[in-house]
Order: C-alpha cells, then sequence, then structure tokens
C-alpha cells in the first residue's frame, strides 16, 4: 500500500509539475505581471566556520516560507529542497545574483542579526550550509534557533498562483 500511495503522490506531483511549468513559462512569453518574493528559512541552531566562511543551519526546516509585496499579498510555502535550485545558472538565478539575507540567530539568550550574501547552498538531511560573505554584523561560531529572512526574487504571476515553487528560469529554456 505505501508503495502505491508513494506512485500516485509522485505521479500527481509530476502532473502538477508540468501543468506549472506550462503556465510559468506562457506568463514569462505573455509579459506576466511580476511580483517580489521574500523567503524565510528557520532552523534549531547555527554553526559558522569563519576560515571556509561556511554558515551551516542545523535542524533547517523542511519548509521554506515564503510572501510577496504589496499589493499582490501571496504568501505559501515550498519544499526546502526545491528552494536549493534556484542557484542554478540562468539569467536571474540566484548563481548570478546572490541574495542577501538577515540572519537572526538567539546567542547566549541574546539576540544577533547579521546582514549576509548567500551563496552555493549544500542540502544533506537537515541541515542546510551556505558559503556566506558578512556584510554587516558578526557571525558567532554558534547559535540556537536562527532564522533567515533572504532577499527579494522577482517572477511572474500565474494563473495558478505557484510563484514560490520555482523559479522563472527553472522553466524556460
Amino acid at each position: 500500500m505505501t508503495t502505491r500511495r508513494n506512485f500516485i503522490a509522485a505521479t500527481a506531483l509530476l502532473a502538477s509539475a508540468a501543468h506549472v511549468r506550462s503556465a510559468l513559462a506562457q506568463a514569462a512569453k505573455d509579459g506576466a505581471k511580476q511580483a517580489d518574493f521574500l523567503f524565510v528559512q528557520t532552523a534549531k541552531g547555527m554553526t559558522y566556520n569563519k576560515a571556509t566562511r561556511k554558515l551551516t543551519l542545523q535542524g533547517v526546516s523542511p519548509i521554506t516560507v515564503f510572501f510577496s509585496d504589496r499589493p499582490e499579498r501571496i504568501a505559501g510555502n515550498m519544499q526546502t529542497s526545491a528552494f536549493v535550485p534556484f542557484w542554478s545558472k540562468g539569467k536571474d538565478s540566484f548563481l548570478s545574483n546572490p541574495p542577501n539575507a538577515d540572519l537572526s540567530i538567539l546567542e547566549g539568550g541574546k539576540l544577533q542579526q547579521v546582514v549576509v550574501v548567500l551563496q552555493s547552498p549544500e542540502l544533506k538531511g537537515d541541515s542546510l550550509a551556505y558559503t556566506v560573505k558578512v556584510l554587516e554584523g558578526e557571525l558567532p561560531a554558534k547559535g540556537a534557533q536562527a532564522s533567515v529572512f533572504i532577499d527579494v526574487i522577482g517572477m511572474p504571476l500565474t494563473p495558478v498562483s505557484y510563484a514560490g515553487a520555482a523559479r522563472r528560469r527553472a522553466f524556460i529554456r
């Protein structure tokens, strides 16, 4: 039964992904209106290796939340594993234009905020590592309850309002 359920779920996911791919491609081709999306990731803890500039979110949520700025007011969530491919090749990808992020961390019971540029994500289980460039503040070697507020991404609005699930460039080749 579990295998059949998994197969049915995977088939449904592939079918909906094809529909979304088509809708996003059509929206981009038709010059659809853009919406600006922000992303939030949370984790139970974090570590930072200054020598390698590696920030690791430990116990990262499997869900990344997204929301748009006014006037669209679109909100939703996506699998964190689906967020990582935003760093692939493409004109509008994070690879060519890495996002800024505000990292809020509890260190010794005190809230600390650091502004970073996020690069080269690596998701392994419930650990998500980024190579970071610190723009403002100082990252502690270790902290708890980390939240990452990731900068705006412009994406086309679509009839299925699925803008947060994949970058436009991932569907238009």
